[in-house]
């Protein structure tokens, strides 16, 4: 695969403003992940108006629930869970904490786009069923918070060169349209 560019987080406003829809990129660092049940505490907090128990601010999260890790290895199968699914929580996440990005797979809301575009945020495409050779980019994997969600507790993972195409941009271009796809 050949690669546009390797990037790391955090993320500052003009990092995520240079990535465009269709880039090839290969994220090396830190991400944290959060599924559903993840995502609907971290609103529950936000409403609260009590601080997350991670800081987001310039970070990327990756939609996964990993498996557990076989012997020697430092996580299971880590593929992309359907981004949809977190797109009742997505805006208020990244209005509320800053957050620049996130991993998974399938098209966003409207309301989430919405939200890329007004606070800089970016979403990358990780490929579904690949999540066995996803793994292979994680080079550690530690429980952040919310361990009784088990697979869906917010992890810290350490990725190199993690494979990723950027599906839509802060400025609203979505890999997704039918004008991108030629449709």
């Amino acid at each position: 695969m050949h690669i546009d560019r390797e990037i790391s987080p955090p993320f500052d406003a003009s990092t995520v403003r240079t990535l465009r829809a269709g880039d090839l990129v290969a994220l090396s660092g830190v991400v944290y992940t959060a599924r559903d049940a993840a995502h609907k505490r971290l609103c529950e907090l936000i409403e609260r108006r009590e601080p997350p128990p991670i800081d987001l601010r310039g970070q990327v999260i990756y939609f996964t629930g990993p498996s557990p890790a076989k012997p020697g290895r430092v996580i299971g199968s880590a593929g992309p869970t359907t981004s949809s699914r977190m797109d009742a929580y997505s805006p208020t996440v990244i209005r509320e904490t800053g957050l620049r990005g996130m991993i998974g797979k399938g098209n966003r809301g409207k309301p989430v786009i919405e939200a890329m575009r007004r606070y800089g945020c970016v979403y990358f495409a990780a490929t579904g069923g690949a999540g066995a050779l996803i793994a292979k980019t994680i080079l550690k994997a530690d429980i952040m918070c919310y361990e009784d969600l088990g697979p869906e507790a917010i992890y810290r993972l350490e990725v190199k060169e993690l494979p990723l195409v950027v599906a839509i941009d802060c400025h609203g271009n979505n890999v997704y349209s039918p004008a991108v796809l030629g449709l």
